[in-house]
């Protein structure tokens, strides 16, 4: 531990040309953003994402401070590494191309290899393991590429529709499919590209992983089991969603189908979503992987 100077200027000041630069990249993109792509409904979870990356940062602020066992900017200058400098590049050009060209992936993806970047630069690998689930979660920021949206929306669709069907058929409701239209009743509906759960699918990987985070599990086995679930586990929520709907239009009408309960089951969504993931994760601790006792001194027998 050092202590600093009487007199000295606080620690935070050395960050200043740092923050400042930041800012005059990436607040005009956030203000592009709160006024644009995040109004969207499937585009909603960016604030969330960008203010969840920040709090962790903020926990993980003893790194940037000067008392800590990493170097502060001003003290890093001289061991500043050529990786560092490789990645910001890349970044900055990535940022240029994006907001030049109004390529919001390119843009908004460009935060990653600027935060490692700098983060390499003036403070080394430490502060990048510390640092590195807050700055790799940002890319839950980016938008999806059209294409992959229009390739994965279809199957997903179809999935989704089938799965609704089979399980109402199953359980003796009079419903039926023709493609993504289900009939049930007196009423036809259409699983819609927004009910597909694409864009639910990326939101509850971030929760997922977000979770995993938090849980610090550090078996290898255990964290790939939890990472494998994840999408198998938003896929099933969406489905118990759309089941929802169907039920709720089958039961009550077309208009209470399409009115506060298609907005209330996008949050049954998250909630089946995350207690299915901590379900799993118990049932993992349960049964697969039960903490075993340890002798830290003395001997077993």
């Amino acid at each position: 531990m050092t202590s600093r100077v009487a007199g000295a200027p606080p620690a935070w000041l050395a960050w200043l040309p740092v923050l400042l630069g930041l800012a005059v990249l990436y607040l005009p993109t956030w203000w592009d953003l709160a006024h644009g792509l995040w109004l969207a409904d499937e585009q909603a979870h960016g604030p969330l994402i960008l203010l969840v990356s920040l709090y962790l940062a903020w926990q993980q602020r003893a790194a940037f401070a000067a008392d800590s066992d990493v170097p502060s900017p001003a003290a890093a200058g001289h061991t500043r590494p050529v990786l560092g400098w490789g990645v910001l590049l890349f970044g900055l050009l990535a940022y240029a191309l994006g907001r030049s060209q109004e390529i919001l992936l390119f843009e908004v993806g460009s935060q990653i290899p600027v935060l490692f970047g700098v983060l390499l630069i003036t403070l080394g690998g430490p502060a990048v393991r510390r640092l590195w689930f807050p700055v790799l979660f940002l890319a839950f920021m980016v938008p999806l590429p059209g294409f992959v949206v229009d390739g994965l929306t279809g199957p997903l669709k179809q999935f989704v529709s089938a799965a609704a069907s089979n399980i109402l058929h199953g359980v003796g409701y009079p419903v039926a499919r023709s493609g993504v239209i289900l009939t049930i009743g007196a009423y036809q509906l259409l699983v819609a590209d927004a009910c597909s759960g694409l864009h639910s699918i990326f939101s509850l990987s971030a929760l997922g992983l977000l979770y995993m985070h938090l849980m610090r599990h550090t078996g290898v086995l255990r964290n790939a089991l939890l990472l494998a679930s994840i999408v198998p586990i938003a896929v099933a929520a969406n489905v118990v969603r759309v089941i929802l709907l169907i039920l709720i239009t089958y039961h009550f009408g077309d208009a209470a189908g399409q009115g506060f309960a298609h907005d209330f089951t996008g949050m049954v969504l998250f909630m089946v979503g995350l207690l299915a993931m901590m379900g799993f994760d118990v049932l993992l601790g349960a049964v697969a992987f039960r903490n075993r006792p340890r002798s830290e001194s003395g001997s077993t027998r």
